[in-house]
């Protein structure tokens, strides 16, 4: 007795189904199908299917290799081709003969005549993954030539579950009379009079033997093939649906990769008991209650004469892979789950390879983030280079995951088109609504670029802008930011208050994916900003950058030495000439950037802006005497920013001790710290200076309003917000003629440009502002004035409309 529901997986494939030039795995190495007929009838069966048929491509010969056994039927998937422009569509035809294979093979070029004929022949057939494009020539026209060429559809179990639901979107829409349109608009002869009938199967396009059932179609009150068939055309059918992901993708094609290893190097002869190798097994190879269709591939990743994945690692990457792999196995719940249980299911062994693939990668990457920057540190850049070198082996790891993540990005992209083609209106498209990922390395820190991202995230939240922050520290997340728990940390000699944090890649890849951004934005170059670049890549998302820091002139600042300066510019050229678009702080900048090899065309000039409400005059209060005991008839000279060498702050100590010598009215205030403080400290043993220290908030508005010139001697910053908080505070500035600072304030009238580097200039320039103070007066209603229609929020929004022009569709 059958029983009330038949059911069939639709679209299987064996290791007779080979097509190097289509199928995705062509990226790493290999492209076929290995899986036993044998094998996927025991599979099929023991997940619950009643009947079972394998749709291989071009030919019948795993089909036929299972017909002698019970309830199997042959079916082949066909490859073929609109023959106005080749673009090309595979079918499944159901329950064939052999006489039939051959007739198709000889008419599978083009599309209408291979219709024709298995309509002729009463083949029931259906379009495989209707909203793939297969060779990249798929257009909604040939979606609506296929509405009335086909009666069947196939949601896929390989695709993307948007691209399925945009499917059936399309489908449930058409009605007879829309059908006929598209008819007459594609001169097709409709193929009977129900042909505007539209019914759905299901299959799971397994290429592994992992996910065999996982999509399936049944059909209810059949006993037989035929009457399984003849309830799909009479639309009794339902198609079973599981939802894929770029993860079960990936699963996939490291399960083929794995079994093309074992079939290429006999690999079954290196058999053990190994836990490592086991689970491998566990992860990669279908369960069954006979074990016998586990015993393969043992040994791709770790037995050394194996190695292919791995031939661009030294020897001691190798030893490194194998002792932290089984570490990783040993002390993870659900790895050891999956060694521990002889059947399990394939949602279990794609989380469980998931997570070992990330963690195997995360140390991988801290072991090559530490080696890059250690010989980077000391200059030794052969062996950086090697480093570099191996580094392959962690890509060709991951490749299966960016391609599977790559595909279906794509895949959403096209489906999106379709969908907005078919009903217009039906989506919306990020040039309305951008939704972007603004990555940096900084974000929690005490400095320029994370106090600017800082507030975006306050402005983004205020005006429901879809801005993420995404980062890597050790904090939590906070409204308007992801943040990433480090994979390791590199702290660096020269400037301790700064960690550069490995990401997650992986992790954050996923997230980026299933966020949906429409665009990225790097604010650093670190390892979060390489990141971004990755993924950037990976999902087809644009991605444009900032250039907040002048990291070489830091370099040779902080080391000394030339070498690292001009390392640090090629880098960061290399970076940033990966970008879309480069929004630079300053025309300075910009030039300098254009001068050293980015195309000018990449340069925008984005505006910045400050809190003008939190940063005013109207809060002179005398800060300074109730703080740090300092008597109100000195004029209180105030420097904010980072107490590093590469401000010139020795510039800054030399003119107090010329000032200190002729005159006794003043004081130097330094707020802020940083590597250059104790010698900055002793450098200013008995002159007039107060170090205050790190001040925010309420604090450092006083403090700013509290003083009357602010000098900032930096040769090197690129924009210098605090050049603009000082004069919104009404204080005249002193700054220098090299960077950005200069282009934000006004010679003679906000306050004074002075040579770079040049100690008598600046000296003078302090001295003319001490002796006037009718020309202080005058510059800081200069100032603030200078600065009153430069908010933050109006900056923000007008750098937030840029995205609207280089944006990727979503869905």
């Amino acid at each position: 007795m059958k029983p009330d529901l038949m059911k069939a997986d639709l679209h299987v494939h064996s290791k007779y189904s080979r097509r190097p030039s289509e199928w995705i795995l062509r990226k790493i190495g290999c492209a076929e199908c290995y899986s036993e007929p044998r094998q996927i009838y025991a599979i099929a069966r023991a997940r619950g299917m009643d009947l079972v048929t394998i749709t291989d491509h071009n030919t019948i010969d795993g089909s036929l290799e299972i017909a002698h056994l019970d309830d199997t039927f042959i079916s082949e998937e066909i490859t073929t081709y609109f023959p106005e422009d080749r673009c090309k569509l595979h079918i499944l035809a159901f329950h064939i003969t052999e006489a039939q294979h051959r007739d198709i093979y000889r008419i599978r070029e083009n599309v209408y005549e291979l219709v024709d004929y298995m309509q002729g022949q009463g083949i029931v057939h259906a379009l495989a993954h209707p909203l793939y494009s297969i060779n990249d020539r798929l257009q909604p026209e040939h979606i609506e030539q296929a509405l009335v060429l086909f009666q069947n559809f196939e949601l896929n179990g390989s695709r993307d579950h948007y691209q399925n639901s945009v499917l059936k979107s399309i489908l449930k829409e058409f009605t007879e009379t829309d059908l006929l349109f598209l008819a007459d608009k594609h001169r097709i002869e409709p193929p009977g009079p129900d042909f505007w009938k539209k019914n759905l199967v299901s299959g799971s396009d397994d290429h592994s033997s992992l996910y065999i059932a996982a999509n399936y179609t049944y059909v209810s009150d059949a006993e037989t093939v035929e009457q399984f068939l003849d309830g799909i055309l009479k639309q009794r059918a339902q198609a079973q649906e599981a939802v894929s992901s770029p993860k079960n993708l990936a699963h996939n094609l490291y399960s083929i990769a794995y079994q093309f290893y074992n079939e290429k190097f006999n690999l079954n002869r290196y058999l053990s008991k190994d836990l490592l190798l086991r689970f491998v097994d566990r992860a990669l190879i279908p369960s069954l209650e006979d074990e016998r269709f586990s015993e393969r591939l043992k040994n791709v990743f770790f037995y050394r004469k194996s190695y292919a994945f791995f031939k661009s690692a030294p020897d001691n990457l190798q030893d490194l892979f194998q002792k932290e792999a089984r570490k990783i196995v040993y002390s993870d719940r659900l790895m050891s789950d999956l060694m521990n249980r002889s059947i399990h299911s394939p949602n279990h062994m794609e989380k469980a390879w998931f997570r070992f693939v990330n963690q195997m990668s995360e140390k991988i990457l801290h072991q090559f983030g530490d080696s890059i920057l250690k010989n980077f540190s000391g200059a030794r850049l052969f062996d950086i280079f090697h480093t570099i070198g191996s580094a392959g082996s962690l890509y060709t790891m991951l490749a299966p995951y960016f391609v599977a993540y790559t595909v279906f990005t794509k895949d959403r992209r096209f489906c999106a088109h379709c969908r907005q083609h078919f009903h217009p209106g039906s989506g919306q498209t990020s040039a309305e609504d951008p939704n972007v990922a603004h990555f940096t390395d900084t974000y929690y820190d005490i400095n320029g670029v994370a106090l600017t991202l800082q507030k975006q995230v306050e402005i983004s939240q205020k005006n429901s802008l879809r801005q993420t922050i995404i980062t890597c520290s050790a904090y939590d997340n906070s409204p308007g930011v992801k943040n990433f728990s480090p994979v390791g940390t590199f702290d660096l000699p020269e400037y301790p208050e700064l960690k550069l944090h490995y990401p997650p890649l992986l992790q954050m890849l996923d997230y980026c994916y299933e966020t949906n951004f429409s665009h990225i934005h790097s604010a650093t170059p670190g390892p979060v900003g390489l990141s971004a670049l990755a993924i950037s890549r990976i999902l087809k998302i644009p991605i444009s950058g900032t250039y907040h820091t002048a990291l070489p002139q830091y370099a040779r600042h902080l080391t000394g030495d030339a070498v690292m300066e001009e390392a640090m510019w090629k880098y960061s050229i290399w970076y940033y000439n990966q970008m879309e678009k480069i929004y630079v702080p300053s025309k300075a900048t910009g030039d300098e950037l254009i001068a050293k090899g980015i195309a000018a065309v990449k340069i925008s000039l984005y505006p910045r802006g400050i809190d003008v409400e939190r940063f005013h005059p109207a809060k002179r209060n005398g800060f300074f005497k109730s703080r740090f005991n300092l008597t109100d008839v000195k004029l209180k000279l105030l420097y904010v920013g980072r107490v590093s060498r590469e401000k010139n702050l020795h510039d800054l100590v030399e003119a107090a001790r010329n000032l200190a010598g002729v005159r006794s009215d003043f004081h130097l205030m330094v707020v802020g710290g940083g590597p250059y403080l104790d010698e900055m400290k002793k450098d200013a043993a008995g002159l007039p200076v107060t170090f205050c220290g790190y001040l925010d908030g309420e604090d450092l508005a006083q403090a700013y309003a509290s003083s009357d010139i602010f000098i900032f001697p930096s040769p090197t910053d690129t924009f210098g917000n605090v050049i603009l908080e000082a004069q919104a505070s009404g204080l005249p500035v002193i700054v220098t003629d090299s960077g950005g600072p200069q282009e934000n304030m006004i010679h003679n009238q906000t306050g004074f440009i002075f040579p770079a580097g040049n100690l008598e200039a600046l000296t003078k320039t302090l001295q003319t502002l001490m002796d006037d103070p009718g020309l202080r007066h005058k510059m800081r209603q200069s100032a603030r004035s200078y600065t009153e229609n430069r908010s933050f929020e109006s900056a923000h929004l007008e750098f937030w409309n840029s995205y609207t022009s280089n944006a990727a569709p979503v869905n």
